[in-house]
């Protein structure tokens, strides 16, 4: 059984005056655990709105959706809020760090909505996750004193520190030089094969996207598995 899966998965949306708007179109997709997929395609392909339906943040306009063989949009609100914040671990390009947290603070913030042990280690466990990815040393650091790579590394472990079973990455390199993007990248697959974790990419960079399992392009709301990797603007 997949992850997540969508069948022939539409979303749509309407505009005042116009005919709808098809965002995606038909989109078939199952992520298994451990699995590495990347999804290339150019700037209003979709690829957004595919990310926030894989978070269970959107809900389709018609096809299927399933967390672990569950459909989503029949999980009432409060119950998709709490498999999205038990499950799904979300990297952005832009890392959305607090700035007058630091490095700990930061990383332990998803850490305040957890039970039992888990919420009274929190700091503890920021601090392990923290370690992991190279920057024990740097807890007490602001964001605006850490590079674009250490950044990245925080916002790597905050989405990690609860150990999600779905990582989703939307451009996860392209604030970074490319040495320090691959390394980011190295980091990250070795997390995601300890953790058994489903690993997806939404990524302009063929070299980011040719790391992956299988590899799709999205092009006009359509999903297509891709043999070979592009690049794409």
């Amino acid at each position: 059984m997949s992850l997540i899966e969508l069948s022939d998965v539409t979303r749509t949306v309407l505009i005042p005056d116009s005919d709808p708007l098809t965002i995606l179109d038909g989109v078939n997709l199952g992520v298994e655990p451990g699995e590495r997929v990347s999804v290339v395609g150019r700037s209003g392909s979709g690829k957004s709105t595919l990310l926030n339906l894989l978070g269970m943040l959107d809900l389709p306009t018609t096809g299927e959706l399933c967390f672990e063989g569950e459909s989503v949009p029949d999980m009432k609100s409060g119950r998709r809020d709490r498999v999205r914040g038990g499950n799904v671990g979300f990297i952005f390009q832009q890392f959305n760090l607090l700035d007058g947290r630091t490095a700990l603070e930061n990383v332990t913030m998803p850490l305040l909505y957890a039970r039992g042990p888990r919420f009274w280690g929190r700091e503890r466990i920021a601090a392990d996750m923290l370690d992991r990815v190279g920057l024990g040393h740097r807890l007490t650091a602001l964001p605006g004193s850490l590079s674009g790579g250490e950044q990245q590394r925080v916002a790597i472990a905050r989405a990690l520190v609860r150990q999600p079973k779905l990582i989703l990455a939307d451009e996860p390199t392209g604030a970074l030089d490319v040495e320090t993007g691959q390394s980011v990248m190295t980091l990250l697959d070795d997390i995601v094969r300890e953790e058994n974790a489903a690993l997806v990419t939404i990524t302009h960079d063929p070299a980011i996207a040719a790391r992956s399992d299988r590899h799709f392009r999205l092009d006009r709301g359509v999903l297509t598995l891709a043999d070979d990797i592009v690049a794409v603007s």
